[in-house]
């Protein structure tokens, strides 16, 4: 079998894999590099979804790319315009004619006599095999193949569609219907009112609260910054505007998590009018930041709830009949069709098997260095954004850091570069400290982190902005080999 070499292989093309294509072609320009995608086109995330209402929830000016930065007026955009956006950057640098569709990675060796990585690859019917020096794992952070749906007992039963989101069918059609949508996260708080635009009736079935913030569309003084100042100048400082805001929102939920709990329901019950029961349907039980904030666009959500055409109903599922759902109180919801937006399953290196030298990376058993690289396996990093922020913004540092280590190894004359855990008896902790749902199922495939750097999983931009972008390559637990 013929194997077609490489310096860096990338695997995505979504957000991470255009963002790293850009990185290498600026950074590392005498390295070659491609990026493989299982998909037939790029955009990731932002090409998979096509449910109805798809849009960021995070803003565009801290989402977008910093090398191309968000141009349009709506800050919080729909997945459509995302897309356009991904595509438009990729052929803008021709990063897209570094990516080869169709190339869904099946597995990863490393060898230590070779020093370099062996990718099996299937395209089609056939197998193929690619080696690199460097695997740059830019595949997000959950299984495409499959969203997450719990055991609903009679789900069978059910007489209607029964739709995932994550497999949104082209031509479904749900105009005059009576839509159940089972879920209360970010997925669900988008599909609901974009529904409600055609159906008959939307019902959001939950089984507990979730924090749901609206903020507008369209950013008012990003728009004023726009109008007066030039154009790179405002972007500047509307991306760093959004970067401190979140920073300090998060800080002061977890300084006085009451007082932001109480000011979020407030504003809630402002929204939806003193008719409706604030404290059972948007009362989490959970502080806030603790799950990741809903957000909702100019409050379409809850526009949607006082104009009656949508519902909220916050209960346990006993089972499914043919018309609909009975639930544990006894009360029964009638339906023509549901939305199962129960989640996603959590993934990391897009599920392939890798070794090193033979041995089976066991991501649960390894501590994360500087949250990217993996203890004991060389040449490798993974791109993983922000829980409590846009992605892109740790994508952007990761790839910064990624470009220093491999212009460091190329000054020096090494060819490796492995993390390696001076003191295997650091108390080890979650490597992130969240207790959304699809976390929480994933716990215990997912890596450690330490107690001390470079073994901490830093949720906080500006402490990795200057330990990734600013800091140093070396240090005392990352080796390198000529």
């Amino acid at each position: 079998m013929t194997t077609e070499h490489v310096d860096v292989l990338v695997v995505g093309a979504g957000i991470s894999g255009i963002g790293a294509g850009w990185h290498l072609q600026k950074k590392c320009p005498d390295r070659s590099y491609l990026i493989l995608e299982g998909r037939p086109d790029l955009g990731g995330t932002w090409d998979l979804f096509r449910y109805p209402g798809i849009r960021s929830d995070s803003d565009m000016y801290t989402l977008g790319f910093s090398f191309r930065p968000w141009k349009d007026g709506k800050s919080i955009a729909d997945g459509p315009a995302i897309l356009k956006y991904l595509r438009e950057t990729a052929r803008e640098f021709g990063i897209d004619q570094k990516i080869r569709f169709g190339h869904k990675v099946t597995g990863a060796a490393w060898s230590s006599q070779e020093s370099r990585w062996t990718v099996q690859v299937q395209r089609g019917d056939q197998t193929l095999q690619m080696s690199c020096n460097f695997l740059f794992m830019c595949s997000g952070y959950y299984r495409y193949s499959a969203g997450y749906l719990p055991e609903f007992p009679g789900i069978g039963d059910f007489a209607g569609p029964v739709v995932h989101p994550q497999h949104w069918p082209k031509d479904l059609d749900y105009k005059g219907k009576r839509v159940l949508v089972v879920g209360s996260g970010a997925t669900a708080v988008t599909l609901v009112p974009a529904m409600a635009e055609q159906a008959a009736h939307v019902t959001m079935l939950q089984r507990s609260p979730t924090y749901v913030v609206s903020r507008p569309s369209v950013d008012p003084k990003a728009t004023w910054l726009k109008r007066w100042l030039p154009a790179s100048l405002a972007s500047t400082l509307i991306r760093w505007k959004n970067i401190l805001w979140g920073m300090y929102i998060f800080r002061l939920c977890a300084r006085r998590p009451q007082q932001v709990k109480a000011f979020l329901i407030d504003e809630v019950r402002k929204a939806v009018g003193p008719d409706f029961d604030v404290a059972r349907h948007f009362t989490p039980s959970y502080r806030p930041w603790e799950q990741r904030l809903c957000l909702v666009p100019d409050g379409d959500l809850f526009k949607a709830i006082r104009n009656k055409s949508v519902s909220v109903v916050t209960d346990h599922i006993d089972h499914f009949t043919a018309q609909g759902v009975l639930l544990k109180s006894g009360q029964t919801l009638e339906a023509d069709m549901v939305v199962t937006a129960t989640g996603l399953n959590m993934q990391l290196l897009a599920g392939i098997p890798v070794t090193v030298d033979g041995v089976a990376v066991e991501l649960g058993k390894t501590f994360t260095y500087k949250g990217m690289m993996y203890a004991g396996v060389p040449n490798l990093a993974s791109s993983f954004g922000y829980i409590n922020a846009s992605w892109t913004l740790r994508a952007d540092l990761t790839c910064h850091y990624v470009c220093r280590l491999l212009n460091h190894m190329k000054k020096t004359g090494t060819v490796r570069c492995t993390p390696r855990l001076s003191d295997p008896a650091m108390p080890q902790a979650d490597w992130i400290d969240f207790s959304s749902g699809y976390i929480r199922r994933a716990q215990e495939h997912l890596p450690k982190q330490g107690q001390h750097k470079p073994w901490t999983q830093n949720q906080n931009y500006i402490r990795d902005l200057f330990e990734l972008k600013l800091g140093r390559v070396t240090d005392t637990e990352m080796e390198f080999a000529r």
